[in-house]
Order: structure tokens, then C-alpha cells, then sequence
């Protein structure tokens, strides 16, 4: 079944770029696309991890209070939860049910093969750097300075730049219901792990991660806004 998506979502891609003479504006208009087509999930993910973040200071309480008692502070916890109707997976599912769609379109991205046949969007090119090279590639095979290396290296430097954005914008939002403090101190750094994929992925897989990305951070400014402080 997973087969028979990718090979669906590459033909679509494939026909996308046909009147746009293009297969890497095609990518970048199908990522648009499967980015829109979410969003309904994203706004629920949002308001749940709103929800959390007004209830954080409560648990904080409830914690200080029975944290000797693992029993008691469950029951409470919970308790809280279903009195103010929100639940305490609200942030995670909307995020977890869009991980097929991710996975359909970074393996129609990432493929040499798909249906038996050899991945036609990688056959194509982005200023003259076919959308299946990597940057190991280029550099063995055009040397450091070359135009496709600095092809990547502008893929890189936009990602980076969206990258620092989100990190930002992450520090600014989260709230004190992230906890232990290992992860709060993780999540920020997270965004940078683009630029590592980028690094082995095929140039395609790099423009799917540089719009993904970047529509991510507008979400974030329009969705989320900084945690409220405790009382």
C-alpha cells in the first residue's frame, strides 16, 4: 500500500511539472499543496498545545503537592484534564496523523526506484544539479567550489536561516508544561537537524525540507503565541 502511494504521489508530481517546466517548481507546489491540505490538523495541534500550556502552572501545583504519592498525582492530573475538557494527547495526535503523508512524500523523494522503474524526479535538475545528486556527490565530482556545490550551499544557507527562526520562535513559545528540562533544552536545537539531512539527502529531498520547513515557521507565527506565565 505504501508502494502503491508513492508511485501515485510521484506520478502527480511528475505531472505537475509538465506545464511548469519544471520538476523542481512542482516539488515545491506539491509540498505546498500536502502543507495546506494538513492544516486543519495543525490548528488542533496548536490549540491543544495552547490548552496544555494554560493548564501548565495547575499541574505545576499538583505536582508539588503529591509528587510523593505517583497514585494521587495521576488521579488529579487527570481529573484537572477532564474537568477542563482537554486531553492530555491533544498536541501529540494531530502531529502523529500527519506522519504518513510525510513519509509518502519523503520516500517519493528520496527512491532511486518506485514501481519498478527508475525515479524519474530525480532525473531532472534544479540550475543545472540533477534533483537526485547529493552534496557529498557534488563535491567529489565538481570540486568544493563548483556550481553545484554552491547550489547547496544556498539550499543550506536558506535552511539554516529558517532553522534559527523556528529555534527562535520555539524558545519564545515553550512553555513550562516541557518538561524534564533536558528536553527544553533540546527542542530548540531541533530545527537545525535539517540542515543534517540536507547534507545526505538527494538535492529533491533538500527542497521538500526547505518549503516543509519554512511553512512550519509561518505556522508557528500565526498559531502559537509565548505561554502565559505562571500565577
Amino acid at each position: 500500500m505504501l508502494d502503491s502511494a508513492v508511485a501515485f504521489t510521484a506520478g502527480l508530481i511528475g505531472a505537475l511539472a509538465q506545464p511548469l517546466h519544471s520538476t523542481a517548481l512542482a516539488i515545491v507546489l506539491f509540498t505546498l499543496g500536502v502543507r495546506l491540505l494538513l492544516l486543519p490538523l495543525s490548528v488542533m495541534q496548536a490549540r491543544g498545545a495552547r490548552a496544555q500550556a494554560l493548564l501548565a502552572p495547575k499541574v505545576r501545583e499538583l505536582r508539588e503537592r503529591h509528587g510523593r504519592d505517583p497514585e494521587r498525582l495521576h488521579r488529579e492530573v487527570s481529573a484537572l484534564y477532564a474537568d477542563r475538557k482537554v486531553s492530555p494527547m491533544a498536541g501529540c495526535l494531530p502531529g502523529l496523523a500527519q506522519l504518513p503523508f510525510f513519509t509518502v512524500t519523503y520516500r517519493a523523494f528520496t527512491s532511486s526506484m518506485i514501481a519498478g522503474h527508475a525515479n524519474a524526479l530525480l532525473v531532472h535538475g534544479l540550475f543545472g544539479v540533477p534533483l537526485g545528486q547529493q552534496f557529498a556527490g557534488a563535491v567529489a565530482g565538481f570540486g568544493l567550489l563548483s556550481g553545484p556545490t554552491l547550489v547547496f550551499a544556498g539550499l543550506f544557507l536558506l535552511l539554516f536561516a529558517v532553522a534559527w527562526v523556528t529555534s527562535r520562535r520555539t524558545r519564545l513559545t515553550m512553555g513550562e508544561h516541557v518538561q524534564p528540562e533536558a528536553l527544553r533544552r533540546l527542542m530548540p536545537l531541533l530545527p537545525f537537524g535539517t540542515l543534517l539531512a540536507a547534507a545526505v539527502l538527494p538535492l529533491a529531498a533538500g527542497i521538500y525540507l526547505l518549503v516543509s520547513t519554512a511553512w512550519t515557521a509561518a505556522e508557528r507565527a500565526v498559531l502559537y503565541r509565548p505561554a502565559p506565565a505562571a500565577t
